[in-house]
């Protein structure tokens, strides 16, 4: 078969085969895309997509709830949708029998009669999922239905135990975590097996309009549709907006199979065609090879990260963390690079490097952006020439281009640090005048409303700029460390390409958390425009989503915040307090399992379910005490992250950003600082594994691998008493990237006691900002 090239931009063929595993098992065949799946977000479900798909199309069992998509302990389906981006869906798809009945039904209603809705039971027994694969009978009409995609196109097998009168319905208005108003719909029938349409769409945070054609290996017998109550049946087209859809009838023989597949694009619907054709037609309609394709490309994206030892119920939390890192968020570019930029005007990007719409990137330095640039630095440069190209016709660098535009969702502007973080680690194949010129722009001027709809920049950022802090009157004082980290980021790259000036201006600025810091109580605290303390006021208060006070978070959290200047946090608290209040937060937060239900942050200050402190157990290496981010980083990864479908990850697990979390711990590695300092490092502490091995991409590393050894290492087994990096000591809790990707070995000597002198002396600790002072 001619070797296809659609996902090639991703994910290049790497060189070295898979070796076998210790255990018979592959990769992909550890990742449960099932695992998780009962109070999850939208975007995480167990449907089938590509790395970074379109296409993910799941099946759909909530009503109009938050967190509307799939939950694992319904017995039903509602249909099967193509979307599932952060504010975005369309096109849901359900096949019926029987009479013609065109509404859903409620969730948790009757679906034994056709009166209450076409949604359906399920037999649960036949639920299966894998990465690129979801199978299910639903048993009304007993129709085994199954799934797979490509990258912007999705293929169903509909197999009919008994002759049948069956309906497959194209339903364009459904509830959703984010459901959209439906603006204008048509759908059109343009031969015997091909019906193609439109849905034009707006939410509260974008509007869009999702193009498609849907193609059958067998004559459709009959096309109609609705528009709310009214049914048309023998149309050729179908027109309106809010309830509207079609179907496409068809008479089954017993045991026969039903195929359908279909491309989508956000541009026209001849390019949702050219998606179509492009990625489907070199299958010619042979599910099965679309299924192992997909699998294929899974396997070889997981395997580039090999563990060996532990335990299954590990390797396959591993894998399906790995796999979480690589799902929700989307190519919105088709085959040819077209696609639609934030003022919805038609644009050409390259073909093989994808524009890309997703949530925000708040704190994904802690998780999404080190893994990425460390195991798929080809991917990390996409990213980043996605968000140029972005930044090129809409003028500001977007922090969640949820569908290309801009969404404003959170604070800061934390693309900087993935900018950064790539071209420190020499991901370099991009426009870098450019890049830096867009980091200025956005550290230098005010947010505001983009005149294409929108919020872009910094909120409350003038006064930042005038004051050296958010005040209270206009928003939270954690924006002040979120800005204050984004200007040393800023800075870092100044000073690699050796511009002094914007250099100086911005490491003035990375000191801004201070402005902040109360060395009365020790805390970070909010401030008044005059420059007074707010009165009223705990450590524990004063949570925000939006307006004053600290963004998902308290002022506990938050005075553990400054990714780039822990010792300037430790010179400001002192080193006592600040362990002895770390630990005890763990210890307090242990009881909880590191999440806090309802947002009980007196109750657990160490919440990992939300990404202000998921940095928080790997400060320990910077304050001497190396063997207590050893244990709380293990006991996090006991506790707060499960295997099973009703318990995978406590809290949200927001896009890959707790899975890519796991994935680096794990592995024992992680980058306080986002991995942005001119010379970026990893801190270690506890892999969960014997061995692993990172398989480094020749293109842009010099290495072929990098391996991790822990000797000894068990669940009790979890402190490092001795190390060697490539065979010489290491007495220090870190070590650079560039040490890693020359290839090369880390060995950890493990047991069951800590090594209190390994790592712990004042000269041990990773690099800060702040050199240290004398404090107790």
């Amino acid at each position: 078969m001619k070797k296809l090239k659609f996902y090639a931009p991703l994910f290049i063929t790497i060189s070295v085969v898979l070796q076998s595993f210790s255990q018979s098992k592959q990769p992909v065949d550890y990742a449960d895309p099932l695992m998780g799946t009962s109070e999850s977000r939208w975007m995480l479900n167990p449907g089938v997509t590509m790395p970074f798909g379109m296409v993910q199309l799941s099946p759909d069992n909530q009503g109009n709830v938050w967190k509307s998509g799939y939950e694992y302990t319904l017995g039903n389906v509602g249909g099967f949708s193509h979307i599932h981006s952060w504010t975005m869906s369309g096109l849901s798809i359900m096949p019926t029998v029987g009479v013609l009945n065109t509404k859903m039904g409620p969730a948790d209603g009757p679906t034994t009669g056709w009166t209450t809705g076409y949604r359906s039971r399920v037999d649960k027994s036949t639920e299966k999922a894998s990465p690129g694969y979801y199978a299910v009978t639903l048993l009304n009409g007993n129709i085994h239905t199954e799934l797979t995609s490509t990258t912007r196109a999705g293929f169903f097998r509909f197999t009919y135990p008994e002759a049948a009168e069956t309906n497959i319905l194209m339903d364009l208005e459904f509830f959703t975590e984010y459901t959209p108003k439906i603006l204008d719909v048509q759908l059109t029938k343009v031969s015997d097996t091909e019906i193609e349409g439109y849905s034009k769409q707006q939410s509260d945070w974008n509007e869009y309009t999702i193009h498609f054609v849907v193609r059958f290996n067998k004559k459709i017998e009959d096309f109609g549709g609705w528009t709310g109550k009214e049914i048309l049946k023998h149309a050729a087209r179908i027109n309106g907006k809010g309830d509207v859809g079609g179907y496409a009838h068809f008479t089954t023989k017993p045991g026969e199979q039903i195929l359908m597949q279909t491309g989508i694009s956000l541009v026209s619907i001849a390019q949702a065609r050219l998606n179509l054709e492009t990625e489907m037609n070199p299958f010619n309609w042979d599910f099965e090879a679309v299924r192992n394709n997909a699998r294929n490309v899974w396997n070889e994206l997981l395997g580039k990260i090999q563990v060996e030892g532990g335990t299954e119920e590990n390797r396959k939390k591993f894998y399906t963390n790995l796999y979480r890192s690589y799902v929700a968020r989307t190519i919105w570019s088709d085959v040819n690079g077209k696609y639609i930029d934030v003022c919805e005007q038609e644009r050409q990007a390259a073909p093989d490097s994808p524009v890309y719409g997703c949530d925000a990137f708040w704190n994904t330095f802690w998780n999404l952006n080190q893994l990425w640039t460390l195991v798929n630095p080809d991917l990390a440069s996409t990213w980043v020439r996605s968000l140029l190209e972005i930044y090129k016709h809409g003028g500001w660098l977007p922090k969640g281009p949820a569908g290309i535009e801009y969404s404003g969702i959170m604070e800061a502007s934390h693309e900087i640090a993935l900018i950064v973080s790539a071209y420190q680690k020499g991901i370099r194949d991009f426009d870098v005048e450019t890049a830096f010129k867009a980091l200025v722009h956005q550290q230098s001027v005010p947010g505001v409303k983009h005149e294409c709809g929108g919020f872009a920049g910094n909120k409350f950022f003038e006064s930042y700029l005038q004051l050296g802090y958010v005040p209270d009157e206009e928003g939270q004082v954690s924006n002040t460390l979120e800005y204050a980290y984004d200007d040393w980021c800023v800075a870092q790259m100044a000073k690699s390409l050796g511009k002094k000036k914007e250099y100086e201006t911005f490491i003035k600025r990375a000191g801004n958390y201070k402005n902040v810091f109360d060395t009365q109580t020790k805390y970070i605290r909010i401030r008044h425009r005059d420059g007074s303390w707010v009165k009223d006021w705990s450590p524990y208060c004063c949570t925000s989503f939006s307006g004053s006070g600290y963004l998902e978070g308290n002022a506990w959290q938050y005075s553990f915040f400054n990714p780039h200047d822990v010792q300037g946090i430790l010179n400001l608290m002192g080193k006592d307090e600040f362990n002895n209040r770390l630990n005890e937060g763990f210890e307090k937060s242990s009881r909880f399992n590191f999440n806090a239900d309802g947002d009980l942050y007196d109750l657990v200050p160490i919440n990992h379910g939300n990404q202000p402190n998921m940095q928080a157990a790997w400060l320990f290496n910077y304050s001497g005490k190396p063997w207590l981010t050893q244990k709380w980083t293990r006991e996090i990864m006991n506790k707060y992250y499960g295997s099973t479908p009703i318990y995978g990850w406590l809290g949200d697990e927001d896009e890959g950003q707790m899975g890519a979390w796991f994935v680096m711990s794990a592995m024992g590695l992680f980058q306080t600082d986002g991995g942005t300092s001119v010379k970026p490092f990893y801190e270690i502490g506890s892999p969960l594994f014997e061995k692993i091995t990172i398989h480094l991409n020749s293109k842009y590393y010099p290495g072929k691998t990098f391996t991790i050894e822990a000797k000894n290492v068990s669940d009790a087994n979890r402190y490092i008493q001795s190390a060697l990096l490539d065979g010489k000591p290491l007495t220090r809790p870190w070590f650079y990237h560039s040490d890693l990707v020359d290839g090369g070995s880390l060995v950890l000597e493990m047991g069951a006691q800590p090594n209190e002198k390994w790592g712990s002396a004042d000269n041990d600790a990773p690099p800060s900002m702040s050199a240290r002072t004398k404090t107790k």
